[in-house]
């Protein structure tokens, strides 16, 4: 009967559906009765033979579509998973490695997996990690200071950070920048539960020094922004940082240095066969990136 009224709907009159679904006009009147009995109220109204949807009949079909639409995506995942023993994969990253080490990890993928579909989603690391707990992610990367109960968590890569300093600043000069030579500037600081910043304040409270921090932000990529406008210097992760150096971003090594943590976070249970290889790309593409680096 739904389908028989999806029809209706789509072509616009019963004879075309019944055509379409080769059925005869009056079966296509009856299915579309049957239908309205059932559910309580009139999908159409009767004008002079013809069947116009009513207002109520038009909020049935949005609903229609949408569980439809749910249906061919339950189906064409039945066809991948029994045509290639796989369904598709669900992969998430913090920013910091959306634009490098992610994308090339896909691309790794992909080539020993062309069958299997990715879905890729980049946000905040609490949020891939609640979403990796229910089940909604396959596979994930977040920075350390995530809450890892409820879902399995190994360390993935440990990056040394750098500072980001504005064009034209002094510090620029310097091959390389002590805590001292940060005091009082103006500094702009990663946000107070980031494990790195928690670092770099134990190494600024060892020396004695205090940064002025004027802007706090939680991603590398804002501290770049940030810097390259000349609200002060920051500490970033250097993937991220790579692509304002041309911009006119100096980045200079921080000693005593502190670092970036991540984690790979997979959800509670048996891990897949392209999970595996997912996580093996991954691991390639870190190692790839720690060469250049």
């Amino acid at each position: 009967m739904i389908e028989t009224y999806q029809a209706v709907m789509t072509y616009g009159t019963a004879s075309r559906a019944a055509e379409i679904l080769g059925m005869s006009q009056p079966a296509v009147s009856k299915a579309i009765m049957t239908l309205e009995r059932s559910i309580g109220f009139r999908l159409f109204d009767r004008e002079k033979g013809r069947m116009i949807p009513s207002a109520e009949g038009q909020l049935f079909f949005r609903e229609v579509q949408i569980s439809l639409a749910g249906l061919a995506k339950l189906r064409s995942a039945a066809a991948r998973i029994r045509d290639y023993g796989s369904g598709d994969i669900r992969v998430a990253c913090l920013s910091a490695f959306s634009t490098n080490l992610l994308p090339s990890a896909i691309g790794r993928f992909r080539r020993k997996n062309p069958n299997v579909a990715v879905s890729f989603y980049v946000t905040g690391s609490s949020v891939i990690r609640d979403m990796v707990a229910a089940n909604q992610l396959d596979i994930a990367i977040t920075a350390d200071e995530i809450d890892t109960n409820g879902v399995e968590a190994t360390p993935f890569a440990e990056i040394p950070a750098t500072l980001a300093i504005p064009p034209g600043h002094p510090l620029a000069k310097k091959d390389v920048v002590h805590p001292a030579d940060l005091d009082r500037l103006p500094f702009v600081a990663l946000a107070p539960e980031d494990t790195t910043r928690h670092e770099a304040e134990a190494i600024f409270a060892k020396y004695g020094v205090a940064p002025q921090v004027v802007v706090e932000t939680a991603y590398s990529s804002t501290v770049c922004a940030l810097v390259l406008a000349g609200v002060g210097c920051g500490i970033v992760d250097p993937v991220t940082a790579t692509g304002y150096i041309e911009r006119g971003v100096t980045l200079r090594p921080l000693v005593p240095s502190v670092s970036f943590r991540t984690l790979m976070l997979f959800p509670n249970q048996k891990k897949s066969r392209i999970v595996t290889e997912m996580a093996d790309a991954l691991t390639k593409e870190r190692s790839k990136l720690a060469e250049a680096r």
